[in-house]
């Protein structure tokens, strides 16, 4: 239950979405640098307003697409799709052989196990088309590709596979067919053919760039071709036209979704923060203690490794309590960075820091630690070290940790420190205890979501409705936090109405758990290598050293 103060919403498997409000944007290649004829040339588009996933449908996605019957249900599929999933005998992607929950994948290394996190490939448009139908969402059109790209909002936009859009390979207004042998390429394939976006692992470097339009015709799954999410823009208040506020929206999207679920970052309004806190002094809660105790341990040698003129970056900073034990044991420190998305809680805890530390150079960065800028000029030249505590590295899908840590190291540079927290792999009855206590506080904790929900969203939950459940996922290696129907109900939020059947949840909170041979290659994924893993006595905790 590590505290995620800027976790993304929540939308399947927590996936977080960005919302655009549209308008009239530029689409093409604008005539500097290298492109193909068919990129250009730059014209206006009008959008509307939408949405658009951060992160690609995984293997594990596709896997609950099949075992809820996707290829055996006809209403899912466009009617030549569906000819074509019985034409060809489709029954999962390509390269996939295997039945039931036995699936292999055959690689350039021979057959092996389906990554569940890996994102799934060999797809055909209308296998993409048939898995958002199933998802309730729908795929972007290209030029909603083209835009958010631009903005900067894709992960693995280029370095994973090609993304199917919803958009026919047309000619943009004002083309014209390059002179010469070329003109038998590009412009004599628009009829009858997919735009997919974005680039693969095998794609020629000089071909990733955001204007960049491949074409396939819809059936076919050789190329490594997969998908992200696209959906309308939420429906506004029925009583007005004004925008839902950001809770509001999230939870509508998390009902809407299939699970129902929603981010953990919305448990912490002030009765959520202070319930918290009084998590954290349970007896069976061991996270924060275990922690704390460990990193008073090691510090000194974490210190060490940080070395002279060093700069501490803390992502997700809140309030900088644990942040004083290394700076305690570290006087080589000499400018210190923290992160967070609350504006109040950066600045509290700026005043106490420069108080304790009056030599310590403090610049706080208002911002979502998951997505950081740049870091401020004029630091010191030593070591950049990052600082991720309280295992809230947990409360990440797998592939959205890895971009964080490798959005991290891009941010440090060469040369850099991490140091992460994480929690560890131990008896479930342990694990549950902690995230289901005999007071029962942290079922108080998730509750109050619902609380929240009537005063923040003009929703009609009754919390009596509703109960708390922890459980271990062993497959997932995760704690599951979900609040679970008592009965058949119906619940109505900003003027939408949302169904609810009895022992149906609302999940609300994944905590990963994590062996040292998983965090290490969780790291070394994102391009970090571990220098040091220390373990504390059980329950227990680990803080990881990572180099870059």
């Amino acid at each position: 239950m590590a505290r995620s103060r800027a976790g993304r919403d929540a939308a399947g498997a927590d996936r977080g979405w960005t919302d655009f409000d549209g308008g009239l944007v530029s689409i093409g290649h604008d005539g500097a640098g290298f492109a193909f004829d068919n990129e250009g040339p730059a014209h206006p588009v009008m959008l509307a307003p939408f949405r658009i996933a951060r992160s690609l449908v995984t293997n594990g996605d596709w896997l609950a697409f099949m075992a809820d019957g996707g290829y055996r249900r006809p209403e899912l599929w466009l009617s030549d799709g569906w000819a074509a999933v019985q034409a060809h005998g489709w029954t999962a992607p390509d390269y996939w052989r295997g039945e039931g929950n036995d699936w292999r994948v055959f690689t350039l290394a021979g057959p092996q196990a389906i990554d569940p996190h890996a994102p799934v490939r060999h797809v055909s448009f209308y296998e993409a088309d048939a898995f958002a139908r199933w998802s309730g969402k729908r795929l972007p059109t290209e030029f909603e590709w083209e835009h958010a790209m631009k903005q900067g909002t894709l992960d693995n936009a280029f370095d994973q596979v090609w993304q199917w859009t919803g958009s026919a390979y047309l000619p943009y207004p004002g083309f014209r067919a390059t002179e010469g042998t070329a003109a038998e390429y590009n412009g004599k394939f628009m009829a009858n053919q997919m735009v997919a976006r974005g680039a693969s692992w095998a794609t020629a470097p000089g071909h990733s760039r955001a204007t960049y339009r491949n074409f396939f015709y819809p059936h076919q799954r050789w190329q490594f071709m997969g998908l992200r999410l696209a959906e309308d823009a939420p429906a506004r208040r029925s009583q007005g036209t004004d925008d839902l506020e950001p809770f509001a929206q999230a939870l509508i999207e998390g009902l809407s979704a299939s699970p129902k679920a929603m981010s953990p970052k919305w448990f912490y309004d002030a009765a959520g923060s202070r319930l918290f806190e009084d998590i954290t002094r349970l007896p069976e809660y061991y996270p924060t203690r275990q922690e704390a105790a460990l990193l008073a341990e090691v510090s000194p040698r974490l210190a060490e490794a940080m070395g002279e003129d060093a700069v501490l970056v803390e992502f997700g900073s809140g309030a900088s309590e644990k942040t004083e034990v290394l700076l305690d044991a570290a006087p080589g420190v000499a400018a210190y960075v923290p992160i967070d998305i609350s504006e109040t809680a950066l600045e509290e805890a700026a005043v106490r820091i420069r108080t304790l530390y009056p030599r310590l150079d403090v610049r706080p960065m208002a911002g979502d630690f998951l997505h950081p800028a740049a870091l401020p000029e004029g630091l010191p030249s030593g070591c950049r070290v990052g600082f991720f505590p309280g295992s809230t590295i947990g409360n990440l899908d797998p592939e959205e940790a890895r971009a964080f840590l490798k959005d991290a190291r891009a941010m440090l540079g060469e040369g850099s420190l991490f140091i992460l927290g994480v929690d560890l792999v131990k008896d479930p009855a342990v694990l549950i205890a902690a995230y289901d206590d005999s007071a029962g506080v942290t079922a108080a904790f998730n509750l109050n979501l619902l609380e929240r929900a009537n005063v923040e969203a003009d929703a009609d939950f009754d919390p009596s409705a509703f109960h708390h459940q922890a459980l271990w996922n062993a497959d997932e290696a995760r704690i599951e936090m979900h609040l679970r129907a008592r009965r058949d109900q119906v619940v109505e939020v900003s003027g939408r109405r949302f169904k609810f059947r009895e022992g149906e949840t609302l999940h609300t909170e994944n905590s990963r758990k994590f062996t040292p041979d998983r965090v290490t290659a969780l790291a070394e994924s994102a391009g970090w290598r571990v220098r040091d893993l220390y373990v504390g006595p059980e329950p227990s905790v680990a803080l990881v050293l990572l180099g870059a």
